[in-house]
């Protein structure tokens, strides 16, 4: 019996204890799992900092002009002054052509021109005579016709008309040489005006430079038959060719992706690696046209070279900055969801809460994006895995570093000048 009452005050012992720890265990466990039901978060901090998009090419460098020049007549080549690689100004004499019959001509012209000359000296005479004769003739019936008046009857009608023939006839001779003197005149101004164009047909043999130039090629020897280049359609060669290298184009091809982002006046960083030399330049020109085959714009920069110390047709190394935010928010690219067709971004509050915001995104690089509007610097926003949220769900944050600027870098083909592979081509 006694056994029996002390087994049985052994449990009602036991029960409570065993009860409170199963209490515990089950409120332990509740905990837990409440716990476990709030999501975790990457999350990154919004950031004041700096984009650049820049892009690197490789350009040729051309002549600004390239002029072929032929002689305005043909001819035998009697000299030339100049052979490549020659500097000259504008108006230097080039080459001296022989024209045998172009000599001829300009003395016939200068023979017309003092003929003419003499005609018109002997239509000025012959006016002064015909003037003289008339003014006799004139005042001859002049006098019998005021006699007669005075005296009818003393001069006879007979003589009185011959008189006024005469006075007539003469008139009509200085009208005759007046009329013979514009003709001499009209004559010598032909005549000048031939002289004049044989004149110029003959300083056409001095072959002169057009402008400021190089001579890059030589196409004439002495003695060589040279055609006058007036026509067009004919394929003749020239004497020589100049290239205006004093300044110089630097010709890009930009892709097409890249034509939104080219301006007159942006500036541009030039590398030219075989004269170990850099220079600043600006974008002048572009060609507003892609082209069909390798879908890229030609884009020129003018660099001055008056020590002709850079040669046409060597390479240079460009770097172009073509957009750029400075001191502006910014955030992962990551963190840029499209919501309701909208820019948003999934921000976490001071509670852990999210909050979706619409935003203005500005310019965006490959890691980086500008947001004009719509957040605050130091607001955390949540990276990736969007969908997995809802807005105004409460998460863990987990807190990742990222960069606040970046440069976005595009290569549309450098050249390699240290590459043995490189043969000279883009790479």
């Amino acid at each position: 019996m006694r056994k029996r009452f002390i087994t049985i005050l052994a449990i009602g012992m036991t029960l409570p204890a065993a009860l409170a720890l199963v209490s515990c265990r089950s409120e332990g466990k509740s905990q837990d799992t409440s716990a476990s039901d709030v999501p975790s978060a990457t999350v990154a901090e919004v950031k004041r900092g700096n984009i650049a998009h820049t892009l690197s090419l490789a350009g040729q460098f051309q002549p600004y002009q390239v002029v072929d020049v032929h002689p305005k007549v043909s001819g035998f080549m009697r000299k030339i002054n100049v052979d490549i690689g020659d500097k000259v100004r504008k108006g230097d004499t080039l080459a001296v052509l022989e024209v045998p019959e172009l000599q001829a001509q300009l003395e016939g012209s200068k023979f017309d021109l003092e003929q003419a000359k003499s005609e018109i000296l002997r239509a000025q005479h012959e006016i002064a005579r015909a003037e003289a004769i008339h003014a006799a003739e004139h005042l001859d019936y002049q006098r019998l016709l005021d006699t007669s008046k005075a005296q009818p009857g003393l001069v006879a009608q007979q003589e009185l008309d011959d008189a006024q023939s005469k006075d007539l006839s003469s008139a009509s001779q200085v009208d005759a040489a007046k009329a013979a003197a514009d003709a001499a005149h009209q004559h010598a101004e032909a005549a000048r005006a031939n002289n004049e164009r044989v004149q110029a047909i003959q300083n056409y043999t001095d072959v002169v430079a057009p402008i400021d130039g190089v001579v890059v090629w030589r196409y004439a020897d002495t003695g060589a038959l040279i055609q006058s280049g007036t026509n067009s359609n004919q394929q003749d060669l020239p004497i020589v060719r100049l290239a205006q290298s004093t300044l110089l184009r630097l010709r890009m091809p930009i892709p097409e992706d890249d034509v939104q982002y080219i301006h007159e006046g942006d500036p541009m960083q030039i590398r030219i690696d075989a004269l170990n030399r850099s220079i600043t330049g600006k974008v002048v020109r572009f060609t507003r046209s892609v082209n069909f085959e390798t879908r890229t714009m030609e884009t020129e920069v003018d660099v001055e070279n008056r020590d002709l110390s850079i040669s046409p047709g060597m390479y240079a190394n460009t770097r172009l900055q073509m957009a750029s935010a400075s001191n502006v928010l910014t955030v992962p690219v990551e963190a840029l969801v499209i919501r309701d067709n909208q820019q948003a971004i999934y921000v976490v509050d001071a509670s852990n809460r999210i909050y979706v915001r619409n935003v203005v995104v500005g310019l965006r690089g490959t890691k980086l994006a500008e947001i004009k509007s719509g957040l605050n610097q130091g607001d955390h926003v949540i990276v990736g895995g969007q969908e997995k949220y809802n807005d105004g769900e409460q998460v863990s944050p987990m807190m990742t570093q990222t960069q606040s600027s970046e440069e976005m870098k595009e290569s549309g083909g450098v050249i390699d000048m240290k590459s043995e592979d490189n043969d000279g081509g883009a790479q």
